[in-house]
């Protein structure tokens, strides 16, 4: 039954992309004479085109750090895996590949192996071993400690939902150093293998214990360290971060997978429209795309037009949302703001039809979008009557506040205020960059909430919709759906996991703690001087040691 599934997976995600798939920048300083190789002034990276040994990728969010427990946004995420090697890559559908494990398998769905690869190695010549993702898992486990990892080790035993211990425990009895490669891990209750690889593979990025296993837990966050992570086992090394400009990395030559062919990496940071620019000039080698480099719609047919040029547009799993401050809009208002917005509208007209509306966490490339449990229609009339038997103060304005950077998603606040006007709620909107949109969130400063995910392939949405969860900015908080999402997650059969989040879905309509305002396709301008390495739906950091660019545009 579970090979069903996954073909039904590979079957879809192929047919999308035959069908064809949250952020902030800054202005671009001048350069200067005086400054040292590889940047210019005030630290901005030199871009040679043509230069055979460096790679520039672009992306328009900067990231809030370094902290491989505590990653609190897309951006983060995607450059740590850069110079810190997950457990495992996903190549496609539910694809897993080793990346930092040599192995990660079970026969019962409740104890899992996992073999380190014999050749890995941290940056300072030290192994990595077993200790260092006990140290690790153990580390977010710990109740004094910040992390938003704590979903994605929930499953295993002697957890409580939220991936911590209880208060005075600091040692998981489910985690288990056999020798000096190998770990064992056991969950709670057996839970689909796919869904233990996706959440746990995918996501943990082991922090070194000879270099942090003496540090008091309430002083990891604080530490150099997750500024300045100078001691990693990824393709690449980190040499630093030039605030919201870019990061440099550097060849690591001792990487277990085979000494790559780059020498340097850079990631710049940027607004949307120099994605474009860059791209033209052979500046850059190709935007991150994804939902931290996207490239305005509008812009699409521009950067088609360059000759040295090759774009895609493939689906995603990714989506934009409208979150609601559910501690001040009651579930009533909720669903009449939520009727009020026009989404077709955003895709037609903002996204050209490289898009969709749906109603909840799920895209079209994920099979466990179940449309039969309702849907959030488009009923303005009813909206407004709505809000009148509920008592809405029309004469107070909601503040919508919105990240820079991505610039459709800015470009769909006004048309949201609009339709929001047209049945006399009023709006203030506000515009942040991302760290500050992600302290504002998690403080619920706010009442409307424009904010991406890309989450992952399996259902589980425990790290948004559950009451406390990391991203549960709107303060959703909901018994049925908080046991729901644990249900969810200790289901082992696909077949009955499919049919646990139909009714996830179906409680997202009636209750609507947040509105999915679209998906977008995601649209990537590679340089074809790029023999080797691009984004990708799935497994873009997979082989990062065989990226390579010729010396030609």
């Amino acid at each position: 039954m579970k090979q069903s599934v996954q073909k039904l997976i590979s079957f879809m995600a192929i047919l999308s992309l035959l069908l064809l798939a949250a952020c902030s920048g800054t202005s671009e300083p001048s350069t200067s004479e005086g400054a040292s190789e590889g940047e210019g002034k005030s630290g901005e990276a030199t871009t040679t085109e043509g230069e055979p040994g460096t790679m520039f990728i672009g992306l328009v969010n900067p990231p809030t750090g370094f902290n491989p427990i505590n990653s609190g946004d897309v951006a983060a995420m995607f450059i740590q895996k850069f110079f810190q090697d997950t457990l495992l890559e996903m190549d496609g559908p539910l694809n897993f590949v080793p990346r930092l494990a040599e192995s990660f398998e079970s026969t019962d769905g409740q104890n899992y192996t996992v073999k380190i690869n014999k050749d890995a190695k941290w940056s300072d010549g030290t192994p990595v071993t077993a200790e260092d993702l006990a140290f690790t898992v153990n580390l977010i486990a710990n109740p004094k400690s910040e992390t938003s990892q704590g979903a994605n080790i929930s499953m295993l035993a002697g957890l409580e939902a939220n991936g911590k211990l209880p208060e005075g425990q600091t040692e998981l009895s489910s985690v288990k150093v056999v020798d000096e490669k190998t770990v064992e891990l056991t969950t709670a209750v057996p839970v689909d293998p796919n869904y233990m690889k996706e959440m746990f593979g995918l996501n943990i990025l082991l922090l070194p214990k000879h270099i942090l296993g003496d540090v008091p837990v309430e002083e990891i966050s604080t530490h150099p360290y997750m500024q300045n992570p100078d001691v990693t086992n990824g393709t690449f090394k980190f040499v630093k971060y030039e605030k919201d400009q870019y990061v440099e990395l550097v060849a690591n030559p001792d990487y277990h997978g085979g000494t790559p062919e780059l020498e340097k990496l850079f990631i710049k940071i940027m607004p949307a429209p120099n994605l474009v620019a860059q791209l033209q000039t052979g500046e850059l080698d190709f935007n991150v795309s994804k939902g931290i480099g996207k490239i305005a719609v509008q812009d699409y047919d521009t950067v088609s037009g360059f000759d040295h040029v090759e774009t895609s547009i493939e689906p995603t799993i990714g989506f934009q949302t409208m979150m609601f401050n559910n501690e001040r809009l009651s579930t009533e208002v909720r669903k009449a703001l939520s009727m009020a917005v026009d989404r077709q509208v955003l895709v037609d007209k903002l996204l050209k039809g490289y898009g969709e509306y749906i109603d909840g966490p799920y895209s079209s490339v994920n099979p466990f979008l179940d449309k039969s449990v309702g849907s959030i229609d488009y009923n303005p009339e009813e909206a407004k009557k709505m809000l009148e038997d509920a008592g809405f103060d029309f004469s107070k304005p909601l503040e919508l506040v919105v990240p820079i950077g991505n610039k459709v998603r800015e470009q769909s606040a006004p048309i949201i205020a609009q339709s929001l006007a047209q049945i006399g709620v009023k709006t203030e909107i506000t515009n942040y960059d991302f760290p500050t949109i992600m302290q504002k969130g998690k403080a619920g400063e706010f009442d409307l909430l424009l904010i991406g995910f890309t989450l992952t392939l399996d259902p589980d949405v425990s790290n948004v919709y559950t009451t406390g969860a990391t991203y549960n900015f709107m303060k959703y908080s909901s018994s049925e759906m908080d046991e729901l999402l644990l249900k969810g997650k200790q289901e082992a059969d696909p077949e009955k996991r499919k049919a646990i989040y139909s009714d996830v879905q179906k409680l997202i309509i009636e209750e609507i703690p947040v509105l999915t305002l679209y998906s977008d396709h995601d649209f990537a301008g590679v340089n074809k001087r790029v023999e080797f390495g691009k984004p990708k739906t799935f497994g873009t950091h997979h082989n990062l040691q065989k990226w390579a660019v010729s010396g030609a545009n």
